[in-house]
């Protein structure tokens, strides 16, 4: 890599709109994420969030703006597009299947296998599969799991969310976007998610965290970007922004229109 690409992003998006029917839900949105930071994305319901995941994810792709990974420019059309760079994706209803194990939920559709006796036989190798999710878990400091061929359904919250997290991993992504991972969750089980992001920063990915829980939000970020009404308001390196800075950015009880200064270590963009 040279010292160009080495200084950008790692995730960058630029001037990102998208627009549904009349609704405009993201109007020139610029967003970035660098390796080994956590960047939690906040705003109200309605206020884009979701739609600008969606759109760095391939599932609903944006109508205007220019990607780069990397420092190189890139076109994320489809799920597949954002895979393949390296994008990795946790919805809130974190799609795992009940009826299966930690094992062959991390592995589902990415099965390793191994080859038989007999000329052209291969097999499901599910021993290599349990090595291979004993590791991950281990290296991602999960020791709430104790047995990983226990089915999903039995698990609590926070470990369920541990497994999406985990199964997100295996293609080894640069960049994992986390949509709401301490929702419903109680006390302990949020903790044991918040170090979870923690070690995925520790492991050197970018991690894009949306939430609604200023605790956590705090708690985990790095730098914290408002969006309100489709459009990007305001950014606070966490160091120096105090929760009543976010919370007026996120209601507009502060900031006006047209509005460009730097309040408690947040720059202010334009409303």
């Amino acid at each position: 890599m040279n010292a160009t690409a080495a200084a950008q992003p790692l995730l960058s998006l630029k001037g990102v709109s998208k627009a549904f029917g009349a609704n405009q839900a993201l109007a020139g949105v610029d967003f970035e994420v660098d390796a080994g930071e956590v960047v939690a994305l906040v705003g109200d319901n309605g206020a884009g969030k979701s739609t600008l995941i969606k759109a760095i994810a391939g599932v609903q792709p944006a109508d205007e703006g220019t990607f780069s990974f990397r420092g190189q420019p890139v076109k994320i059309n489809t799920p597949q597009d954002a895979v393949e760079l390296g994008i990795a994706t946790v919805y809130q209803d974190l799609a795992v299947c009940d009826n299966l194990d930690v094992v062959n939920n991390l592995y589902l559709g990415h099965e390793l296998f191994g080859k038989g006796l007999a000329r052209a036989a291969y097999f499901i190798d599910e021993t290599a599969m349990e090595q291979s999710t004993l590791r991950l878990l281990d290296s991602l400091a999960v020791t709430t799991i104790k047995d990983v061929r226990t089915p999903v359904a039995s698990l609590s919250g926070g470990q369920r969310q541990a497994v999406a997290i985990a199964r997100s991993l295996i293609g080894e992504p640069s960049v994992v976007l986390l949509d709401e991972p301490t929702a419903a969750l109680g006390v302990a089980q949020t903790g044991q998610v918040l170090n979870l992001i923690h070690t995925l920063r520790e492991r050197g990915l970018g991690v894009v965290v949306i939430s609604h829980n200023l605790e956590n939000v705090f708690a985990v970020a790095d730098r914290i970007v408002v969006l309100r009404l489709g459009r990007r308001v305001a950014t606070f390196d966490v160091r120096g922004a105090s929760h009543e800075d976010v919370v007026a950015a996120i209601t507009g009880a502060v900031f006006g229109a047209g509005t460009d200064e730097f309040l408690a270590g947040g720059s202010v963009k334009d409303a």
